[in-house]
């Protein structure tokens, strides 16, 4: 591989941070109030929560397959911890082990949807749609009002704020994307779920358990998504049944603006992390602008159509690259047979 085919695949991955550039520097001239301190670290606060579930999604992506329950999981997992924490349980639980429980459920649930979709066999939009609608009636029925006053151990995450008032959820939201970049990039699991989504079968072949990678996706995925009601109940120090919402379709566009692929086998941590940001820094511009909710439910149906057709056109264009390589290959042997 060539230098210049290394930069051209860079660039190609690492496109969404190129828009992140340009759509900063159009805000900072044009949008009233976003250069100010205060809310560059709100579209950091409010992108953490959004960033957990397109991390999450984005993992599945990679290994070719699609989680629709990740919005449900969210208000599921504090749901359970926090009925089991209050009414359930009557001496109550410890605090610490209520946050491990709503991950724990958050991975349980990834867990189920790992075994139905590799060992059953059934379809991964099919099966995590229908946990969706079943995950979110069980939230409706156990918690048809909101439950307050969670404390302030399991609020912590989501609420407090450190020196220059960043928030904890935005610090907690580079560590587990630094985490996830060293482990994509640098262990052989990273590698595995790669060329799990890549080429299964080749990969099957070369010994890689593609259906236990599967699996693993679906439980980190799961496990994100708790997370992610952690810091939305921290945020707003209940629990509600209507947490994380419609988020879903969200969860595609920030996957795949950042380098993920529907067809599986790409994406980094870095770029999924960028394309949370960018939905975040959208968001953000388009409220201060005041445009009306309607123009702006348009406008994010408008990205989930706009990120699709960018997967597609970075598609051909990685072929193109990998085309052109092969020609000029092609053309060194043919001219060296001549001399």
């Amino acid at each position: 591989m060539n230098r210049r085919m290394r930069v051209e695949l860079f660039f190609l991955d690492n496109l969404i941070w190129a828009i992140i550039v340009l759509f900063f520097g159009i805000n900072a001239f044009f949008t009233p109030s976003f250069l100010k301190y205060e809310n560059i670290v709100n579209i950091l606060y409010h992108s953490s929560i959004l960033s957990m579930l397109v991390l999450g999604q984005g993992i599945v992506l990679i290994t070719g397959n699609i989680d629709l329950s990740i919005e449900s999981t969210l208000a599921f997992a504090p749901a359970i911890a926090m009925l089991l924490a209050t009414k359930w349980i009557a001496a109550g639980l410890n605090p610490y082990f209520s946050i491990i429980l709503t991950v724990l459920i958050g991975a349980c649930v990834g867990l189920a949807n790992g075994f139905f979709i590799t060992r059953i066999g059934i379809n991964s939009f099919i099966h995590t749609l229908s946990l969706l609608i079943i995950l979110r009636g069980l939230t409706l029925y156990l918690v048809p009002f909101a439950i307050f006053k969670l404390g302030p151990v399991y609020t912590f995450l989501g609420s407090a704020r450190m020196a220059g008032k960043i928030p904890v959820a935005v610090l907690l939201m580079f560590f587990i994307f630094f985490i996830m970049a060293v482990i994509l990039k640098n262990t052989p699991f990273g590698r595995y779920l790669l060329a799990t989504g890549g080429n299964p079968i080749a990969g099957f072949i070369s010994g890689i358990n593609t259906k236990r990678m599967v699996v693993f996706a679906f439980i980190i995925s799961g496990s994100l998504a708790a997370v992610a009601g952690l810091l939305a109940a921290g945020r707003q120090d209940a629990v509600n049944n209507s947490m994380g919402k419609d988020m879903v379709l969200f969860t595609f566009a920030g996957a795949i603006l950042g380098g993920c692929s529907l067809s599986g086998g790409k994406g980094t941590a870095l770029g999924i992390l960028g394309g949370a940001l960018l939905l975040g820094m959208i968001n953000n511009s388009l409220t201060l602008i005041g445009i009306n909710v309607f123009i702006l439910y348009a406008t994010y149906g408008l990205l989930i159509f706009i990120a699709v057709i960018l997967d597609r056109i970075r598609v051909k264009l990685r072929e193109l690259v990998f085309y052109q390589e092969n020609i000029r290959k092609l053309r060194s042997k043919a001219n060296a047979a001549r001399l």
